[in-house]
C-alpha cells in the first residue's frame, strides 16, 4: 500500500487536489505499527548502502513552515547510523553562495556512494521564495526548472538514489501549529515574526509549489505528496517512500557485499599460508 500520492511526470498538479489530511482506513495504532517496522528495515537497509559503497540516498523535504520537516527527520531518520547520515539546511545565500551559480551550494553537499543526504529545504528554494518574493526576474527563475531536472538527472546517473516529498499541511493547521508554539515555552525559540508574515503570500506559495511539482516531477526522479495534517500519518508515509526506493537495491548490495567477503577470506587464507 502507497500512502504518499506519487506525480506522474507532465501532470498539471493543483494542491487543492490532494488532501492534508488522511483519512483512510489506516489507523493510528496500525500506523504506528508499520511505522516501527519500516524503521527498522530503513536500519537495515541503510547498513547494507554504507557498507557496499555504490549509492548514495538523497531525501528532499520541501513545505510551508510547520510542515514537519525537521520532525520528519527526527522520527523517520533518528534511529539510523549517524555515520552514515547528514542533513543539511539551505537559508539565505551567503555572499560567496551568490557568486556562484544556484546550484553550487547544493552539489557541493550532496551525499557521497554510501551514505544518506536530507536536505531540509533545497535548490527548490529557489524557484519558491525567490519567486514568490520577487527576487530575480521572472525570466532567471524560469529557466531553473529544466537546470534542477538536468541536474537531478545527473545525479541519478551518478548512483544517487533521489527521493523528494512535498509534506502536504493545511492553512488551517499551520495557523494551530503556531499557536501551540506561542503557548509552548519549549517550543517557542522556533517562533518567528517571519512565520507569520510568510502566510500572507500562503497562496502564491502554494501555486509556486503546484508549478514545482508540475514541472519536476520526472520519470526518474518523481515528487511525491505527503498529507502532513497528522503527524502520525506523515511518518509511516515518508518511510514508506524512503524504504520503497532502497529495497530494489537490497540484492544487489548483499550480492557486492558476499563477494567482497569472499574476497577478504580468499586474502586472509592467503596470508595464513605464508606464514606457515
Amino acid at each position: 500500500m502507497t500512502l504518499a500520492y506519487k506525480v506522474k511526470p507532465q501532470t498539471d498538479v493543483q494542491l487543492q487536489d490532494y488532501p492534508t489530511r488522511y483519512e483512510g482506513k489506516l489507523s493510528r495504532k496500525e500506523g504506528e505499527t508499520q511505522f516501527a517496522e519500516l524503521v527498522a528495515e530503513l536500519v537495515e537497509l541503510q547498513t547494507l548502502l554504507y557498507a557496499a559503497g555504490t549509492h548514495s540516498l538523497l531525501v528532499v523535504l520541501q513545505g510551508m513552515d510547520t510542515s514537519g520537516k525537521d520532525g520528519t527527520i527526527r522520527r523517520v531518520f533518528g534511529t539510523v547510523n549517524p555515520q552514515g547520515c547528514r542533513v543539511e539546511s539551505f537559508k539565505r545565500p551567503t555572499e560567496q553562495e551568490l557568486d556562484h551559480d544556484f546550484l553550487w551550494r547544493i552539489h557541493r553537499v550532496t551525499p557521497g556512494r554510501g551514505m544518506i543526504g536530507i536536505f531540509n529545504r533545497s535548490h527548490y528554494e529557489d524557484v519558491l521564495i525567490v519567486r514568490v518574493h520577487n527576487l530575480v526576474p521572472k525570466s532567471v527563475w524560469k529557466e531553473r526548472y529544466a537546470l534542477i531536472n538536468h541536474f537531478e538527472e545527473m545525479l541519478v546517473a551518478h548512483q544517487t538514489i533521489m527521493v523528494k516529498i512535498f509534506l502536504h499541511i493545511s492553512k488551517d493547521e499551520q495557523q494551530e501549529r503556531l499557536f501551540e508554539r506561542e503557548q509552548d515555552t519549549t517550543k517557542a525559540w522556533k517562533l518567528s515574526v517571519d512565520d507569520w508574515h510568510e502566510r500572507q503570500y500562503w497562496d502564491d506559495y502554494q501555486q509556486a509549489y503546484a508549478d514545482v511539482l508540475s514541472r519536476c516531477s520526472t520519470k526518474q526522479v518523481p515528487w511525491y505528496i505527503v498529507p502532513a495534517d497528522r503527524k502520525w500519518f506523515r511518518n509511516v508515509a515518508v518511510a514508506e517512500v524512503v524504504v520503497e526506493a532502497l529495497r530494489p537495491l537490497k540484492e544487489h548490495w548483499l550480492a557486492k557485499l558476499e563477494q567482497q567477503s569472499k574476497t577478504a577470506l580468499a586474502e586472509l587464507a592467503t596470508m595464513r599460508s605464508r606464514q606457515t
